[in-house]
């Protein structure tokens, strides 16, 4: 049921641009990293102390708690990775456990903001930085049973189409099954609720779906490079190969629809084009693409309410900011990064708790209170740095799957930062997708470990030294062979 392998490739270690010499080994960089991971934990161990400091209250157990358990699990990441991936990218999880580490701490500062709270229900604030904890745990083990079971990256293309099947339903099953299984929470019917668990499929459809495209693009890569006609200076496409462009806006619309969810249908069909654009470098893909989720966008504005509202949401939060489900949370947004300014008001000393969903779609918003425009920039910086190594590692390996999922997986995590950052500074309506590996949720995590685990696969393939294959001894010629007399037994 899938698609072959592409050929033409050797073994995992055939994938280093450079041959190195016999006798010497080498560098994995594994030392490096390491001095990198020590880095990002004394960082975030010295952003805990200062947000207990700012709070007017004594260093308490719980930062060595988190801190410890902290550098416990980033240490056994090392270690998986030192173990099953020697030679993979010596910078990207040191970015991810920066990132994460941040998020423990905002999550942790908010905890202490809400503590005490007693809401509308009667039922008070539930401290969730050790449940945080507890999910990237979980996730560093799927991590760590990525790199372990999956020794070479091209054996998920022999399942793209059975990956792709199964990435389709879990994107689609929120929007079809009854409330009491897919309850509409913050507006959006994305989860799925699982005895006292909530999981949200469309994490992990994602990779899926990127799974399928690039199994499928490499495959199919010539039917998508033919020309049609000519139109202001573009190639456009034949009108019979525009058939899956038009399955995967036709799923987009329909996350639209029934999920309410404008965030991941953006971030679906941007993951689609930047595949279809990197496996034909056409741009009318692109040109086409974009115009056929503007139409959607605008049917879909005219359609349903929930659209229009976002919309509305968008263009003046503050005149609907008294209105129930209205701009109230963009616009608590918006006066903490004009509160934050340009350094900050310090780890702290920022008042998160009056964001709703703080530690969720808006943590980015917390971030930028409480660090400034200086602390926010430096946030991104480490995230381009993130999707740079990724990206880098695509360019290098060898097979052609490998540079089309390599480059659409560390697309995905950049784009998706686009989308909530867009998001809580009014570039682009509210979508509520959260930030990697910074918001607090499970699925999120879970979810973006095993991406991590691939792009740290498809790096350790490109920088692995190539093994020079032992020369096969001569034979010598039939002419130089002795004539042996063989007497017929009597």
């Amino acid at each position: 049921m899938g698609s072959p392998v592409p050929s033409g490739e050797g073994s995992p270690g055939a994938s280093a641009a450079t041959n190195t010499s016999p006798g010497l080994k080498a560098p994995t960089r594994r030392g490096t990293e390491l001095v990198m991971l020590s880095f990002a934990a004394g960082l975030v161990t010295l952003a805990l102390i200062l947000v207990e400091l700012n709070q007017e209250r004594s260093l308490s157990l719980r930062i060595l708690y988190l801190g410890l358990a902290y550098l416990g699990l980033f240490a056994c990441a090392h270690l998986a990775v030192r173990r099953w991936a020697p030679y993979a990218d010596p910078a990207i999880l040191p970015c991810v456990a920066l990132l994460n580490g941040l998020g423990l701490v905002v999550i942790h500062r908010i905890d202490l903001a809400l503590e005490g709270t007693v809401f509308p229900d009667g039922s008070t604030w539930d401290p969730v930085a050790f449940k945080q904890v507890i999910w990237t745990g979980i996730g560093l083990l799927l991590f760590a049973a990525t790199l372990k079971f999956l020794p070479d990256h091209r054996m998920l293309a022999r399942f793209g189409y059975t990956f792709g099947l199964v990435g389709l339903v879990a994107l689609l099953l929120p929007g079809v099954l009854p409330g009491f299984i897919a309850p509409t929470i913050n507006g959006a019917k994305i989860w799925l609720r699982v005895g006292p668990l909530s999981i949200q499929p469309g994490e992990f459809a994602k990779i899926l779906l990127m799974v399928f495209f690039a199994a499928f693009l490499v495959s199919k890569r010539d039917l998508f490079t033919v020309a049609g006609r000519r139109f202001l200076g573009m190639d456009l496409p034949r009108a019979r190969d525009l058939g899956p462009l038009f399955a995967a806006w036709g799923v987009t619309v329909a996350v639209m629809v029934l999920q309410k969810d404008l965030g991941s249908s953006l971030l679906f069909f941007g993951i689609v084009l930047v595949l279809l654009y990197i496996a034909t470098e056409r741009a009318a893909w692109v040109v086409l693409g974009l115009g056929m989720f503007a139409g959607g966008a605008v049917v879909a504005w005219k359609l349903f309410t929930h659209v229009q509202q976002r919309v509305a949401n968008w263009q003046d939060p503050i005149a609907r900011y008294d209105v129930v489900g209205g701009g109230y949370q963009i616009s608590q947004s918006l006066f903490a990064l004009a509160t934050g300014g340009i350094g900050g008001a310090g780890l702290g000393a920022g008042r998160p708790e009056m964001i709703p969903e703080a530690n969720t779609d808006f943590i980015t918003a917390v971030i930028g209170e409480e660090l400034g425009f200086v602390g926010f920039a430096a946030l991104l910086l480490v995230y381009m740095v993130f999707a740079l190594r990724g990206l880098r590692g695509a360019i290098a390996v060898r097979d052609s799957f490998g540079k089309l999922l390599g480059g659409g997986l560390a697309f995905a995590v950049c784009f998706q930062v686009f989308i909530v950052v867009g998001g809580i500074t009014k570039l682009i309506p509210m979508t509520g997708i959260t930030a990697p590996f910074l918001s607090y949720g499970g699925s999120s995590l879970l979810a973006n470990y095993i991406l991590v685990a691939l792009l740290l696969r498809i790096s350790a393939a490109a920088r692995a030294p190539q093994r020079i294959a032992k020369p096969k001894p001569q034979q010598p010629a039939i002419a130089d062979q002795h004539t042996v007399m063989v007497e017929r037994p009597k």
